[in-house]
């Protein structure tokens, strides 16, 4: 595994590295870890606390963990906590069997979300669609814990976000061409 520790506001020790090296390296119990899967580890040190930002991209998809608090190792800890946790929890969608009935339903639920005020567009971040299925888009959005996720759908090639309802179902936008 490639790991890249950096800090701001803070140097990063040698201890801090092997001790996030021994955590991350617990994680292929889950699933299989090569010397190309790459593991960001970002430190940002705040007046109360310090914040600790864990990115694995792997060939599952993207795991993520973003967690404040005073202590380092604790702070690791807790990160691979919420790392495992999301592993699980994929592990366990998929080897679900109603995974069809599961992206009619989600096709079943389109709704139209407001307008954005361009006065509150507060970041702008640039990304690349990447082509998948409604499932795989669906895991990486539950993997990233995010509430939305944008790709290009691989049956008709265009674009789609697929999101989570306030009801817990989950919605598609399908861009029209």
């Amino acid at each position: 595994m490639k790991l890249h520790i950096h800090g701001k506001n803070l140097t990063i020790t040698e201890a801090m590295m092997q001790s996030t090296q021994k955590k991350l390296s617990f994680l292929e119990k889950y699933f299989l870890i090569d010397e190309d899967t790459q593991a960001n580890v970002a430190v940002k040190v705040n007046p109360s606390d310090l914040k600790v930002e864990v990115t694995i991209f792997n060939k599952i998809g993207t795991l993520r963990a973003e967690i404040k608090h005073e202590d380092y190792y604790t702070a690791i800890d807790l990160a691979m906590d919420k790392l495992e946790e999301q592993i699980r929890k994929q592990k366990t969608r998929l080897s679900r069997k109603h995974r069809e009935k599961l992206a009619k339903a989600f096709i079943d639920q389109i709704d139209q979300e407001d307008q954005v005020n361009p006065e509150a567009v507060v970041r702008t971040k640039a990304i690349h669609a990447q082509e998948m299925s409604l499932d795989e888009a669906i895991m990486q959005m539950e993997m990233l814990g995010h509430n939305f996720f944008v790709y290009t759908d691989e049956e008709d090639k265009h674009i789609s976000i697929v999101y989570k309802r306030l009801d817990g179902g989950y919605g598609l936008l399908e861009t029209a061409q």
